[in-house]
């Protein structure tokens, strides 16, 4: 904990990553004649220099590396050569091929963690959030030089400052533990002795900046920036990209959450209270200006198959992807898009389809709950796939799985004359073929080589379903399963039920209901299931919950499907088995894991900084 807390005493570091670490506009305004007072008193300048922050670039050899804010959204983070995705790193999925991510998730990073800090080739999280936040800074510094712009426009830059500083600092926080929260321009000449926040003070600071962004949104009336439903140009204004009023109340919502969350509270149950208050307002915030949550016909569409939805507070619209386009070779195996030896694909694991729930509402995670689950007459192992969470058929590829262009889904082998013959998903000739028996289908738009499609990607950075269960987590916390925030109409189950209905669930049943220990499970089992594949909520969800120990280090299953004759034994025709997945996909868990080193060469320059322990 002491490391935690330690002054953090970084010239190094922040030489490099906040006075030199991007070529940006502003760098460039001296070759172009421009002065400092051109780029910041005239709004066309102004907002190129600022629209650096989404689109900006760092020069790699001869090519510009995307090195923006881009690189703290998750389905960012997915479309990369490195080929794994945030859940990869966890029990919630394999990747097809043993690369990188078996590597992290078996407790090893520091010779491959600058692919997520500077490498700009890769994923350069930490330089680029850095970056940003300077940029941020800069913005807020210098708005009162701009001469030729409406106060709506200065506002509108000033909220957008304040929120995307914070986002900066969030992402940071979640990989890298708390740091100094940087407020203003940094230069080599200042004091840069920098105090290290504590966990609950970085993320209380987050949530300031975004009260602030949310109130110059209002001030410029961009609570929203498209009209709500039913009003001509909803959901299509070209600047759906950025944070609004209603994202920043959302946003500081999930860092109180995360305050109160067991791996950083610091003030007990009032953190909690704090939490299911703030929620319980960008709930009510988000309903006002016509957010809502979509019917279950059209659920996929807060990922996928559109630009934006109305139950995305803020998102954004990574455009049209084919079926062979290289940035899928992570999510996709090589199966589906006619790669087979480059591409790997995001395999779910036993352990995550034991997660989706009868349609009954019973749980199938242990072995007394699928028993229980059988004696009602709702399951049977060897007919696993039927009557399922509705959930289930949207985010799951399972073995007799319809699917575009494959007919039922063949992930099975036969016997034949002693050999094994495979079914054409579990092709052996792919070097990525799942070995789990699943594909993750949520996210994956329906397109391959035999259903060349070429759908929307959308990542929901926040959306209206997530501050529901933040909610129900916290007012369960506060004030158990059947308490409510000062004010609030909703109790933390009647919450929960509400993602449930929408999904087409029952009610959670009655004996998970009595306690707020008994709740908490079905909570995180819910949002598990409600949030899995996107936002990368999963990884960062059992570390603020201090559950990645138990779940990281427990076995790895995946499901043996054997194709058999039909029989009162095996009536649909397969025999389905439980194993452990190889050794090689296993993970280990190492208390160091809670966050991300630093480059080695980092800690080696620094005097005085105690960074995070090395895995």
């Amino acid at each position: 904990m002491k490391r935690l807390i330690t002054i953090l005493c970084v010239p190094v570091l922040f030489i490099l990553l906040l006075a030199s670490c991007v070529e940006d506009y502003l760098d460039k305004a001296p070759e172009s004649g421009l002065t400092e007072a051109d780029v910041f008193s005239k709004y066309e300048n102004f907002k190129k220099f600022f629209d650096g922050i989404y689109e900006g670039n760092k020069l790699d050899g001869t090519t510009w590396r995307a090195y923006n804010i881009k690189t703290g959204y998750s389905l960012y983070f997915d479309f990369w050569d490195q080929k794994y995705t945030m859940e990869a790193l966890t029990d919630m999925s394999d990747m097809g091929r043993v690369m990188d991510a078996q590597v992290i998730k078996s407790g090893q990073i520091s010779a491959i963690i600058n692919k997520m800090t500077y490498d700009p080739s890769r994923r350069p999280i930490l330089g680029a959030m850095f970056a940003i936040i300077r940029k941020c800074n800069m913005t807020l510094k210098n708005i009162g030089m701009l001469k030729d712009a409406s106060p709506v426009d200065i506002n509108d830059f000033k909220g957008q400052a304040h929120f995307i500083r914070a986002f900066a600092h969030f992402e940071l926080f979640r990989l890298w533990g708390p740091m100094p929260y940087l407020t203003k321009v940094i230069g080599q000449g200042d004091e840069w002795d920098i105090p290290r926040l504590s966990k609950r003070e970085t993320l209380i600071r987050i949530a300031m900046d975004m009260d602030s962004a949310a109130a110059y949104f209002e001030q410029a009336d961009l609570m929203r920036r498209d009209p709500g439903p039913g009003v001509a140009g909803h959901l299509n204004n070209p600047e759906q990209k950025r944070p609004t009023g209603v994202a920043a109340k959302a946003f500081k919502a999930r860092a109180l959450l995360y305050a109160a969350s067991p791996l950083n509270n610091e003030q007990g149950n009032a953190d909690w209270e704090a939490a299911a208050k703030a929620n319980w307002e960008a709930i009510q915030i988000a309903e006002k200006y016509g957010y809502g949550l979509l019917s279950l016909a059209d659920y996929k569409k807060n990922y996928i198959g559109t630009t934006y939805s109305n139950e995305q507070l803020w998102a954004w619209y990574a455009g049209t992807k084919t079926y062979n386009d290289g940035t899928l070779n992570g999510q996709m195996n090589g199966v589906f898009g006619g790669g087979k030896t480059g591409w790997s694909g995001e395999c779910p694991t036993q352990n995550t389809v034991d997660k989706f729930e009868t349609k009954w509402g019973e749980p199938l995670n242990t072995p007394a709950d699928r028993q229980a689950a059988v004696a009602a007459g709702h399951y049977s192992e060897q007919d696993p796939y039927k009557d399922r969470d509705p959930r289930f058929y949207i985010d799951i590829i399972y073995n007799t799985a319809p699917v575009p262009g494959y007919g039922n889904a063949k992930i099975y082998y036969e016997t034949k004359d002693g050999a094994a013959v495979y079914g054409q998903l579990l092709d052996q000739s792919y070097a990525g073929i799942t070995r789990t028996g699943y594909y993750e289908r949520k996210t994956w738009g329906e397109q391959s080589v035999n259903n060349k499609t070429t759908p929307q990607y959308t990542d929901p950075l926040i959306r209206l379903g997530e501050l529901y269960l933040n909610y129900a987590e916290a007012a369960n916390e506060a004030y158990g399963p059947n308490g409510a925030a000062p004010g609030s109409s909703l109790t933390a189950l009647q919450a929960l039920n509400r993602i449930r209905t929408r999904a087409g669930m029952p009610d959670v049943l009655q004996a998970y209901t009595g306690t707020k220990d008994k709740l908490r499970d079905r909570i995180k089992n819910e949002r598990t299931i409600e949030l899995c594949f996107e936002g990368g909520h999963y990884y960062h969800d059992i570390r603020r919950w201090k559950d990645a120990p138990k779940v990281m280090g427990g076995t790895l299953y995946r499901m043996d499907v054997e194709k058999v004759p039909a029989s009162t034994t095996y009536p649909t025709g397969f025999k389905y088995t439980r194993m452990p997945l190889s050794a090689d996909r296993q993970t280990r868990w190492k208390e160091a894991m809670y966050y991300l080193p630093f480059n080695t060469e980092d800690m080696y320059k620094m005097k005085n900084f105690v960074p995070n322990e090395v895995w």
